[in-house]
């Protein structure tokens, strides 16, 4: 049975990842080793939940339980207010856009991790945190960390939840949405 690699994300609005690309063109001269990988601002995305490999019959039923557990969840905003560094598994850390404390969002975090365990995914939570990548780096890297990061101070909208598809491409991962699921104004 064939799987495909996904992960449930919020879509990040042209007019918040412009200014969050000009954060992460700041720690280029961090990346004294030149092992970051850096993501195209058209690719940005606020990662609620990685799935890991999942069958288009889960595709189907997540779709469905994703539908039902929404309906009545409203949109809300996001302060986009840190940048740091996140080992995001043993083999790979990342630069991030984090964010502080937000209720609402790790409510929806929550929400989706019980989607996934419901349509039979096995989810290991693991000091998963949501977050927009904007580098990825092998955990064994020679990025120096800077004595102040940037401060975004962004705000995005939590306004639809979208399943995407990741696959490796020549200049980094390829993502295509599979379903969207639009929360209430």
């Amino acid at each position: 049975m064939k799987k495909i690699r996904t992960f449930f994300a919020l879509p990040i609005p042209e007019r918040v990842a412009r200014p969050l690309s000009d954060c992460a063109d700041t720690l280029c001269e961090y990346d004294r080793g030149l092992d970051a990988h850096w993501v195209d601002s058209s690719n940005y995305h606020l990662t609620l939940c990685f799935l890991g490999n999942v069958s288009l019959d889960q595709v189907t039923e997540l779709e469905q339980l994703t539908r039902e557990a929404l309906a009545d969840q409203s949109s809300f905003m996001v302060p986009l207010d840190q940048l740091g560094y996140y080992k995001a598994n043993p083999r790979l850390g990342v630069l991030a856009a984090l964010i502080s404390d937000h209720e609402q969002l790790y409510a929806l975090h929550d929400r989706m991790v019980n989607i996934a365990k419901k349509a039979g995914i096995r989810y290991d939570e693991r000091d998963f945190m949501p977050h927009v990548t904007l580098a990825r780096l092998p955990a064994k890297n020679r990025f120096e960390v800077p004595d102040s990061w940037p401060q975004p101070n962004l705000l995005t909208p939590a306004d639809s939840v979208v399943l995407f598809q990741s696959r490796p491409g020549e200049r980094g991962s390829i993502y295509t949405p599979l379903f969207e699921v639009h929360l209430s104004a």
